[in-house]
């Protein structure tokens, strides 16, 4: 997919010309952030900023970026992938293998959480800032807010959101903010916390951040009463993908099911679709654009 020039080429730009990127991002095609169904699906690849690159049990399964871009851009061939949602490192690897124009492209910004350390939930905000969005023409900036009721990295993580939505706001781009709950198990690991109730109490907590929410999506988990969870808010949501699971079938499902609910304007989805366990990554791709854009 990605040809020994084009890599050779991409090495060559980071090393001896740095500021094409920037000139590649300026005059990046654009389109508007709606299409005609008013639907959106995202490929996700913001993971291997936070230090989290195991698939199946494979610790390293996202760590070849080659292998990542190359997945990457088999998915993004298919028209009916909107765009993209990626920390810097990936968008601008893409701009220069020129695979983002005509795309929505979101920026993820708080990436300090990192998988597995002990502060993970004092997720501080070390990737896109609101300047770079505007800079780089972004079309919005994606957030990660975990909240644990125990944990006082919380805190720090929520006030970082607020400025951001604030910021973005006046940006008049998309602020993407992905609310969750959150506990620590016994050995100190941090997990979600697998409960609608909690879920919505965050849900309540992410909707009121910032000095507007005009332009605030939300980014949720389709869980078993998603009904009951979206009808927790009137602002635009997108569908998580989640972990892969061992049953991608019923992944397919929990999707379409969401997809039902007025509020819920599409997918953001990665390692499943990236990584499938078949190998496939344009089938799946393909299989999941058609569950968002059904035409």
């Amino acid at each position: 997919m990605i040809s020994d020039a084009q890599w050779a080429n991409l090495l060559e730009t980071r090393a001896a010309n740095p500021g094409r990127i920037a000139m590649l991002a300026r005059v990046r095609e654009q389109r508007p952030l709606l299409g005609a169904d008013g639907r959106l699906f995202f490929l996700a690849a913001d993971h291997p900023a936070r230090g989290a690159l195991s698939i199946a049990g494979d610790a390293l399964a996202m760590a070849n970026r080659r292998d990542l871009l190359e997945r990457l851009l088999i998915g993004l061939e298919n028209p009916l992938v909107d765009g993209i949602l990626a920390s810097p490192d990936v968008v601008e690897d893409l701009l220069v293998l020129n695979g983002l124009n005509g795309r929505v492209v979101i920026g993820s910004m708080n990436r300090g959480g990192l998988a597995g350390s002990v502060w993970e939930l004092d997720d501080r905000f070390t990737a896109y800032d609101t300047k770079a969005i505007a800079t780089s023409r972004l079309d919005g900036g994606k957030m990660l807010l975990r909240i644990d009721n125990e944990d006082p990295g919380t805190l720090p993580t929520l006030v970082g959101c607020a400025e951001a939505v604030t910021e973005l706001a006046q940006e008049r781009v998309m602020a993407l903010i992905e609310p969750l709950p959150y506990t620590r198990q016994e050995d100190g690991r941090a997990v979600l916390l697998e409960d609608d109730g909690a879920l919505i109490r965050a849900i309540g907590v992410a909707m009121s951040l910032g000095t507007t929410s005009a332009y605030t999506w939300l980014k949720l988990p389709a869980t078993d009463d998603v009904e009951r969870v979206m009808g927790a808010t009137s602002m635009p949501a997108l569908i998580l993908g989640g972990a892969p699971g061992p049953d991608p079938a019923a992944a397919f499902a929990s999707w379409e099911r969401a997809l039902g609910v007025p509020n819920v304007r599409g997918l953001v989805v990665g390692r499943t679709l990236l990584y499938p366990p078949d190998g496939d990554v344009g089938s799946a791709v393909a299989r999941a654009a058609k569950v968002v854009h059904p035409r």
